[in-house]
């Protein structure tokens, strides 16, 4: 049986109007940057990147992992008593909006601090640790830091003391979110932990 042009017209423009109300929202930079300042500024500064070594730079960070990272500070499944309750009080809408605020911003270039340690960082981020099956960090997180969008973080200029304790965190099963960094972490050392992290701190 074939159905009136009228009706197929009509179905075809319910499944547009419902495939364009399940998209997301565009995110509002102004309300971002508005609840940016009023939640988020004194930890992470003004523009996003961090003066304080214990707090992450977030500017230039792909949205999609901030929101995601946000998310699970809310339901627990990434533990801290401090962003647990600042992200309590947002909304998905609130972590969209700041998310992609903060991914607007420029990151300032770090700095490594010990040029031994820098060149085994870099024989760690770029070709791994192969007879521990230690990936290379390059292969996710880009030969310049920059990540990839949605998937994997822009490292490059974090502070060092930042990544080593979350490489730490990592390591010792107190960060549960990712499988594949726990897996990683739990086969460096000490001291490759905190080589990767001064060579991460200088990427550019």
């Amino acid at each position: 049986m074939k159905l009136p042009v009228s009706l197929l017209c009509a179905a075809a423009a319910a499944l547009s109007f419902s495939a364009f109300a399940q998209q997301p929202a565009k995110p509002d930079l102004a309300r971002g940057a508005a609840l940016y300042g009023q939640v988020c500024v004194a930890c992470h500064a003004a523009d996003g990147n961090s003066t304080t070594p214990a707090n992450p730079k977030l500017a230039q960070q792909h949205p999609e992992y901030l929101i995601k990272q946000l998310q699970e500070y809310k339901s627990g499944k990434r533990q801290n008593p401090i962003m647990a309750g600042f992200a309590a009080s947002l909304s998905d809408d609130d972590m969209r909006d700041i998310s992609f605020w903060l991914a607007s911003q420029k990151g300032t270039p770090g700095f490594a601090q010990d040029a031994e340690l820098v060149r085994l960082g870099e024989r760690i981020y770029r070709g791994g640790i192969a007879d521990r099956q230690i990936a290379a960090c390059a292969g996710c997180h880009s030969p310049n830091g920059a990540g990839i969008p949605a998937q994997y973080p822009r490292l490059a200029g974090q502070h060092a003391e930042y990544t080593v304790d979350q490489m730490r965190q990592f390591r010792d099963g107190v960060r549960k979110n990712s499988v594949q960094m726990s897996q990683i972490a739990a086969h460096m050392t000490e001291r490759e932990i905190q080589a990767v992290a001064d060579f991460i701190a200088g990427l550019r």
